[in-house]
């Protein structure tokens, strides 16, 4: 054995000399075993896998996430704005009822974007956009998807309006 060498790990021999019952470690040829075992040493409700306070962090579902007063019909109500800021509606508002949510959006986000929108008092909306592509695709009636290889993109796509279309292009 060398000089420095030691015959068992520090952590083990200082757990004997404070009479600390350490566990043995955890088999990980049965995940359920493992994560069980796992909690009962570390003393966590965390099963193993989940992001902790270190690891990977969850996507970001939003772009932005406002607060907008606003008299609209309804609980939720759901709208794309396009690159020269015609907004499209899915659902019945008055003309001009979604202008104040847009322009705290815009705040943050230019347009095209797809946003929704939920009622948060009497008159108070809590808002989410998200960037999205807009193109114009022409010679898909009756389709309201696509997925189209365009030389070396795929397109996958969903109609907004007549020709335009939400789409998420990925390079071949």
């Amino acid at each position: 054995m060398g000089l420095f060498r030691r015959s068992r790990p520090l952590h083990e021999r200082l757990a004997e000399e404070g009479e600390l019952d350490i566990g043995r470690t955890p088999r990980r040829e049965d995940p359920d075993t493992f994560a069980l075992e796992s909690r009962a040493v570390f003393g966590g409700l965390t099963p193993i896998g989940e992001a902790g306070l270190h690891g990977v962090p969850r996507p970001r579902n939003w772009d932005t996430v406002i607060r907008a007063e606003a008299e609209l019909p309804g609980e939720e109500v759901h709208f794309v704005a396009l690159p020269d800021g015609t907004l499209l509606v899915d659902e019945a508002v008055p003309d001009g009822a979604l202008a104040p949510l847009a322009d705290a959006v815009e705040q943050t986000v230019r347009p095209p974007y797809r946003a929704e929108g939920v009622r948060r008092g009497q008159s108070v909306w809590a808002v989410a956009a998200t960037r999205i592509q807009v193109r114009e695709i022409a010679g898909h009636e009756g389709d309201d998807e696509l997925e189209l290889v365009d030389g070396d993109e795929v397109i996958v796509g969903r109609r907004l309006e007549g020709d335009l279309w939400e789409v998420e292009v990925s390079r071949l």
